[in-house]
């Protein structure tokens, strides 16, 4: 075979290999860094994985929020208001759009008490929030200027 050839052989296969693995990895990684999204039904039926890193989300339940006295831990109800709920533990500072009756997000563990120990809770806002700042200024606008018929000028530019 042509030495010139033989280079070239070797050059396309390095390549080719070395891309092949750098693609395997890629998604070895992002395997490995992928939280699943479970609904509160699948966490009730039991499809969730026991002891591994998931999310879930749902509807904090109204009037299960429960907070203790003397730390930053909280118990709450997750569910999707259609029978499916189950209950979630935190402890640390809730976002400050987390209320009862507002949608989350929650990661963390399925115990085998079937318990959700929550490591991170995201609470998720409508499209309608509007800083403080401009609430106040929205009752302070100025109304849009509109013309009327006889402020505008005769078409031509005579009278």
């Amino acid at each position: 075979m042509n030495p010139k050839r033989k280079q070239r052989l070797f050059m396309t296969s390095f390549v080719l290999i070395a891309s092949g693995l750098t693609v395997a990895s890629v998604f070895v990684a992002l395997e490995q860094n992928m939280n699943m999204f479970y609904p509160p039904v699948d966490v009730v039926q039991g499809n969730v994985p026991l002891n591994q890193t998931v999310r879930a989300g749902g509807m904090v339940l109204e009037g299960s929020v429960q907070r203790a006295s003397d730390s930053l831990a909280v118990t709450f109800t997750l569910t999707d208001r259609q029978g499916a709920d189950f209950v979630v533990t935190y402890t640390g500072i809730l976002p400050d759009l987390f209320r009862e009756g507002q949608g989350v997000l929650v990661q963390g563990i399925l115990n085998q008490a079937g318990v959700f120990e929550a490591v991170e809770v995201l609470a998720k806002h409508d499209e309608k929030y509007m800083p403080p700042e401009l609430m106040d200024m929205a009752g302070e606008a100025p109304a849009p200027a509109t013309a009327s018929a006889e402020s505008l000028p005769p078409l031509g530019g005579r009278q």
